[in-house]
């Protein structure tokens, strides 16, 4: 008899009070979110600039120096990035309907995440990104799309992200695996692995036909937007 199978759960949608290392936030809305955040200026937050809502006018904002800036022009995503430089107060949201949520991190933790859809970090995290190949090109003719990687080294962090629709977390153990549709991933920790699966359907009308899912094998977890989006992939 098959073990029973634990669903994905709901992430937080609503947060009053949260706090990590030099900032406070909350998280606040139902079709658009907002993360407001209160920063004592020991620790930026960095994010793509036009995710900006509104700030207090004594909060400076600079450049977020970003390795490999030629890589990711290539694929039509930003070169630089932003960040705050002093203390203050900011507020950040993505054009869509969907659910943000933190992921906080304490050293030795890295999450992989798909691109566009973080919406801001704190900057004592190390960022970087790398192309995913062999995932959505199956189905749109790519080459694969990039992921944006967030590890704490020597102390904790947090990551906001953005997803469509709703967002659930399956916590994945040793070897336990989910199969999930290649649009409705947003996260995943760095301890899991992801391959591609195909299922086709050889009878009937869908005859020839092929599913595709992304496999995750545990320990750790993945994060499944209920509203998944297909993202234009990278050439």
């Amino acid at each position: 008899m098959n073990q029973p199978f634990p669903p994905p759960q709901l992430q937080p949608t609503t947060v009053t009070s949260g706090q990590a290392p030099g900032v406070g936030y909350a998280i606040q809305g139902e079709l658009v979110p907002v993360l407001h955040v209160r920063l004592n200026g020991s620790v930026p937050v960095f994010f793509e600039h036009h995710v900006v809502l509104w700030k207090n006018p004594d909060l400076q904002i600079g450049i977020h120096q970003l390795r490999g800036a030629f890589k990711r022009v290539v694929a039509g995503m930003p070169i630089l990035l932003t960040e705050t430089q002093s203390a203050g107060e900011i507020a950040f949201s993505r054009d869509g309907a969907g659910h943000v949520f933190p992921l906080h991190l304490t050293p030795g933790m890295a999450i992989e995440v798909r691109e566009h859809q973080y919406l801001a970090a704190t900057g004592n995290l190390d960022y970087g990104f790398a192309r995913q190949r062999g995932v959505a090109n199956m189905l749109f003719g790519g080459s694969g799309f990039f992921v944006d990687r967030f590890a704490a080294t020597t102390s904790e962090g947090v990551v906001w992200l953005h997803g469509y629709g709703n967002v659930f977390e399956k916590v994945l153990a040793p070897g336990e695996q989910i199969d999930v549709e290649p649009g409705g991933w947003i996260y995943r920790d760095a301890s899991v692995q992801m391959e591609i699966k195909m299922y086709g359907l050889k009878t009937g009308a869908f005859g020839g036909t092929s599913l595709v899912f992304n496999r995750f094998t545990g320990p750790g977890r993945v994060g499944i937007q209920s509203m998944y989006v297909h993202l234009p992939t990278a050439d």
